[in-house]
């Protein structure tokens, strides 16, 4: 159930066999030639997503790398802003990685249009994670990410959505930020974009944000490399092939209303979208969320808290009802066992 890098499923075997059959062939080539692989994938992935072009990395952590450097020289490129002088806007509770630059990445406690209001001419991008994951599942209010992205448009400023953790189908749309019809300017995508098998991550954006980095000021050894390519285009195939949008929103609302008909005092509050969901927990008679994930793993079902008193629940997204309502019951029982 913890699974949230698994949208796929385990060894998926159409993604491992695009992953053994070009491992035959190619594993990795210098990007100043060309292969057969890298070309087919940008347009592959540009046309899935609807933008303009792509810049291919390795994990997360790269790819909101990719996006601050690309925010950063479309504000110096084309807002005008001082290279010494450009500022990143993020949110409170952020997660984007563990790189120097993003962990040093402050929460801001004031709100955005304050924020924008006073320094706006400054700011070149705004970061956020439409669900925050790592957080502890952090649904915003409904209409928060459009309003986010109307001040953004307002003070000139680049919405950079970070969907490593909550797009490719988890929330029960292909973006997250799909829900409120929200186009980034620039999308971040990693973990499923690899479907479980080969790390792969990007930056998504249109010309005029992009073409601001010329060639050879921005590359990667390994980043979209012929065995990642390949595996990433049968990833996103079987995305759509299997429905996997839609059944994350079907099996969300399932679990989402099992979980809160369970009689338990422990239970404070359900929360999220699709399959990305989370449970927090009232410490009872000493137990805490860590007590319930041990108890769960006795009966059968991986999870993990985070902050001491939530436990995030992100199965792969080829879970049927049958296994899901399974699940229910052991993560039920364990819950019980405290009362």
């Amino acid at each position: 159930m913890k699974e949230r890098n698994i949208n796929q499923g385990h060894c998926h075997p159409k993604i491992v066999k695009a992953l053994t059959d070009q491992a035959q062939k190619l594993t990795l080539s210098s990007r100043a030639f060309y292969n057969d692989c890298l070309g087919e994938w940008e347009e592959y992935v540009t046309k899935y997503f609807g933008y303009d072009k792509v810049l291919p990395m390795n994990s997360g952590a790269e790819a909101d790398e990719t996006a601050l450097k690309l925010a950063r020289r479309w504000g110096t490129v084309v807002k005008g802003i001082p290279n010494d002088e450009t500022l990143i806007v993020c949110c409170e509770g952020n997660f984007h990685g563990r790189t120097i630059t993003i962990i040093t990445m402050s929460n801001d406690p004031d709100s955005l249009e304050k924020v924008l209001a006073e320094k706006g001419d400054k700011v070149a991008g705004f970061l956020l994670e439409p669900i925050q994951g790592e957080a502890g599942v952090y649904v915003p209010d409904e209409g928060y990410l459009k309003k986010c992205y109307d001040i953004c448009k307002k003070y000139n400023v680049l919405f950079m959505a970070d969907e490593v953790q909550c797009g490719i189908a988890r929330t029960g749309k292909m973006l997250a930020c799909d829900h409120e019809g929200v186009r980034p300017d620039i999308l971040i995508l990693g973990k499923a974009l690899g479907g479980g098998v080969f790390p792969i991550s990007a930056a998504l954006a249109d010309d005029e944000i992009m073409l601001t980095i010329k060639p050879g000021e921005h590359g990667s050894t390994f980043g979209g490399n012929p065995l990642a390519t390949r595996v990433s285009i049968a990833a996103l195939e079987v995305i759509k092939e299997e429905k996997l949008t839609e059944r994350a929103e079907y099996l969300g609302k399932i679990f989402r209303e099992e979980i809160m008909k369970i009689k338990s005092p422990m239970i404070e509050k359900v929360r999220g979208k699709g399959l990305l969901n989370a449970v927090i927990i009232k410490p009872m008679n000493g137990k805490e969320a860590w007590d319930v994930c041990l108890k769960m793993a006795e009966n059968g079902v991986l999870a993990k808290p985070t902050h001491q008193h939530i436990i995030r629940f992100a199965p792969p997204l080829v879970i049927s009802e049958e296994e899901l309502r399974d699940a229910i019951e052991r993560i039920k029982k364990s819950i019980l066992s405290f009362c």
